[in-house]
């Protein structure tokens, strides 16, 4: 396929050439087979033809074209969930990633937006992890995005996911304050560890409520009251309920160093037993400004993986 890339210089790639600034997107593919597939007459950086020695400032737009174009497939069927005049709640399906990862640079969230909506220049407000489906917001545009990213925290008011763990808790409700912390020595550098006391890290708490109870498995209601990374699935796997087809918090993570190692079987799929975790951004509460009322918007709109598991195991 044809490719068109469209992003804003970040501060790393300023005093960069072109050149440069387009191989680094693109870490894991040979450079002298990426430049074959650019179309040198599609280099623009503030709408304005460039090459590829051209040097790059922050906040230059760079756009070009890649020709013949592939990269690993994922679910595109994002859409519209809420709108008003600045910011834009849309569904992000599992598997999908928000922003560009190492693989996937043309197919995310926010470049789907962009090119199949009314708003090129949407910028995002905040992430989701890769396997997590639900509610995502973006602003209209760059300079709405500064209005409300110092805000973000104000603006969300309530934030409550969703997620199928394993076990069935021997409580109703559960609130779970701790420290979160990353530890040097773990072999899995992105996971969260609850931090013994004096450990340095970041305070965190979710509230938990038990929507649902299955012979093994159960559907949790969890809302944030912090937002830190991995913090459902750092929380439930420490209550002992990790979330159903995480890779990193449930089986001792053992999944998910095969994965990188490239060396899972068939049989671990199987154990695995779905596509994601089992993980959704379900509700979202807005206070868009201090003298209107709040805002609820619901994403119902759970992935397959998650349907298929739930009926098979009712």
């Amino acid at each position: 396929m044809r490719a068109k890339f469209h992003y804003t210089v970040p501060h790393k790639f300023s005093g960069i050439t072109v050149q440069q600034s387009i191989l680094a997107c693109f870490p894991f593919r040979e450079p002298e087979s990426l430049l074959a597939l650019l179309d040198p007459s599609t280099l623009l950086v503030n709408a304005q033809n460039v090459s590829l020695k051209s040097i790059l400032n922050a906040g230059d737009e760079l756009q070009y074209s890649l020709n013949n174009y592939h990269e690993p497939e994922v679910n595109t069927q994002w859409h519209l969930l809420w709108q008003n005049d600045e910011i834009i709640a849309v569904h992000k399906p599992a598997n999908l990633p928000v922003s560009r990862t190492t693989r996937n640079i043309y197919n995310t969230l926010v470049q789907l937006v962009r090119r199949e909506s009314q708003w090129p220049d949407a910028h995002l407000l905040h992430r989701l992890d890769l396997e997590t489906s639900g509610i995502v917001l973006l602003a209209k545009n760059k300079q709405l995005a500064s209005k409300w990213q110092p805000k973000i925290s104000q603006l969300m008011q309530r934030k409550i996911y969703h997620a199928v763990v394993y076990g069935v808790p021997t409580w109703q409700t559960k609130s779970l304050e701790c420290t979160l912390a990353q530890i040097p020595e773990s072999p899995i550098r992105c996971q969260m560890h609850i931090a013994e006391p004096g450990v340095p890290g970041k305070h965190s708490h979710t509230q938990f409520k038990v929507l649902r109870k299955m012979a093994s498995y159960s559907v949790i209601e969890c809302e944030l009251f912090t937002g830190r990374k991995h913090q459902i699935r750092a929380h439930l796997s420490h209550l002992g309920h990790p979330i159903v087809g995480d890779k990193v918090y449930a089986h001792e993570g053992s999944y998910f160093l095969k994965r990188i190692n490239n060396v899972l079987t068939l049989e671990d799929e199987e154990m695995i037993a779905t596509t994601h975790h089992l993980l959704c951004a379900y509700q979202l509460t807005l206070q868009l400004d201090a003298n209107s009322g709040t805002e609820i918007v619901v994403d119902n709109n759970y992935p397959d993986a998650w349907q298929n598991f739930i009926n098979l195991h009712r």
